[in-house]
């Protein structure tokens, strides 16, 4: 489940879309179409996105499927999975086990090495090796298939498969390719750009919760 988490969270970050090498084949047409994609979104003030994900074996076959929710303003976030919340307002962050009615309290570090939804579209900008592929037609619209490779050889994944809408500058999917087998598949359903979001809804408070357990680890 930590594993899942961690990638939700990198998954977060890279579906609203190191330092970009000439090793990748096609480099430059990939920054280009990133920074496309960069420069749109730093027109929202924020953004809010139903995803959905895909577990795939070795075998291609799909094995889980679960959606959530991500929301991002400023440094803020808010990830909703079916079973819990993780919650950052900058400060804190709070993640919350609904199954146990559980909330555990952190303070918030900065890490330049972590992967957060407050990265959205600016992932590309470092940590990452990008190459352009090539064009994908689905359902009628147009994708351009962009390869990342993380510089840092000691993730769980060696690979992320990004699928762009070649008219709306816009991220529809990242698969993320793991060490073990496993593929990884998150498509955004719905983007709402520039959604009504107070500071408020970026933090946990106990009395939606009759009952919930505090840890605080502070």
């Amino acid at each position: 489940m930590k594993l899942i988490t961690s990638l939700l969270l990198s998954a977060a970050s890279i579906l609203f879309a190191t330092t970009v090498s000439a090793q990748i084949p096609d480099s430059k047409t990939a920054v280009t179409i990133l920074t496309g994609v960069s420069a749109k979104y730093k027109t929202y003030t924020a953004v809010k996105a139903t995803f959905t994900m895909k577990t795939e074996g070795s075998n291609n076959k799909v094995t889980e499927t679960q959606t959530g929710i991500v929301s991002v303003k400023g440094n803020k976030y808010k990830l909703e999975l079916t079973n819990q919340e993780i919650i950052c307002d900058n400060i804190t962050i709070w993640t919350f086990l609904k199954d146990a009615n559980e909330v555990q309290v952190n303070s918030y570090e900065a890490d330049e090495d972590a992967i957060t939804p407050t990265q959205i579209f600016t992932i590309y900008e470092k940590n990452f090796l990008c190459g352009y592929v090539e064009e994908q037609t689905i359902n009628g619209k147009i994708y351009q298939v962009i390869d990342m490779t993380p510089n840092d050889k000691t993730k769980s994944y060696f690979k992320v498969r990004l699928l762009i809408d070649k008219v709306g500058k816009t991220i529809y999917s990242a698969k993320f390719f793991d060490k073990n087998g496993n593929r990884y598949t998150y498509e955004i359903t719905k983007f709402t750009p520039n959604p009504a979001l107070i500071d408020t809804y970026f933090s946990f408070n106990t009395k939606d919760h009759p009952g919930v357990e505090v840890v605080d680890l502070r």
